[in-house]
């Protein structure tokens, strides 16, 4: 029995020290369009932020509403918090000179880390003819932006193959990102079999995988059909029956996120970026878990 307990013991001491905080993380939150989920954003924004991530993303919508409601939220995240914010910005539905004058105005307002995407093109637009690089290299033109752009371990769904799609990325790191930030996905070889094909191009930026917490398997299940994400057999069991369970299915979601961050972590991943969804309760909790505490906290 004493060895059971040894063994036991060695196997907690392995696993807690994984979790020394030995890892960056980074948030990203989505602009409200109602008075209550404005309140939502903003008391995740608070909870989150004495974990010290090292930026916040804000995503951006093609229509001008969006966009300004995006403006709003990152004036506000850099008027009234210690946080590095990251807005999202897009090619769609911009010209080359509203894209400049944007970038000079976040400039001059103090925004240095930016997020830069070809963005969604609306149905039954004709092929694009200006891609995320060409913004990568705008934004170049105006100052010296730290850059993230986007990147697909399981392809993007409107890319002719894995190839063309990895060639695509290498031309975004070739025009001056710095970093990319992996689509969400849950098979994590496949995620390790993309960072080795990035090396094998030529990309020397780091690949920051995209975790996204799991609360709502249905809605789940919509988004990955949308973004060409695949959801393994073991993730489909591990939330079936719980459709009337909320309480559980955070508790499942959190041990799948931690279990694919320590994995991650394991195979050299310093650097993760949540997908909130404008929620902080469950990635507070898995920051917390694997180690990453306020600033203020005692060890």
């Amino acid at each position: 029995m004493a060895f059971y307990h040894a063994q036991f013991a060695q196997s907690l001491n392995q696993s807690l020290a994984e979790l020394n905080g030995d890892i960056n993380v980074s948030f990203e939150f989505f602009p409200p369009s109602t008075p209550e989920m404005e309140q939502l954003l903003w008391n995740s924004i608070y909870r989150l932020e004495p974990l010290n991530p090292k930026f916040v993303s804000v995503t951006y919508g093609a229509n001008s509403g969006v966009r300004d409601r995006t403006h709003g939220v990152i004036d506000r995240i850099q008027q009234e918090t210690s946080l590095v914010a990251a807005p999202h910005l897009t090619l769609v539905d911009a010209t080359e000179d509203e894209l400049l004058e944007l970038a000079r105005q976040y400039w001059q307002n103090g925004v240095r880390n930016i997020v830069a995407l070809r963005g969604d093109l609306p149905e039954g637009s004709p092929k694009p003819t200006c891609f995320a690089a060409d913004l990568v290299r705008l934004l170049n033109s105006v100052a010296d932006f730290d850059i993230s752009v986007a990147a697909y371990p399981e392809v993007h769904p409107e890319a002719a193959n894995a190839q063309a799609d990895l060639i695509n990325l290498k031309r975004k790191i070739d025009a001056g990102a710095n970093r990319a930030i992996t689509q969400f996905f849950f098979d994590v070889e496949s995620y390790l079999r993309f960072r080795d094909r990035c090396v094998t191009a030529g990309i020397d930026v780091e690949i920051v995988p995209g975790i996204l917490p799991v609360t709502n398997f249905n809605q789940l299940k919509r988004f990955a059909g949308m973004a060409n994400v695949s959801l393994p057999s073991w993730l489909h069991l591990q939330f079936d029956g719980l459709d009337g369970d909320p309480a559980t299915r955070l508790l499942v979601g959190a041990n799948v996120a931690i279990d694919m961050v320590k994995v991650l972590s394991r195979e050299g991943v310093k650097d993760f970026h949540f997908y909130t969804l404008n929620r902080a309760e469950l990635t507070y909790a898995i920051c917390h878990t694997l180690g990453v505490r306020p600033q203020h906290a005692s060890a």
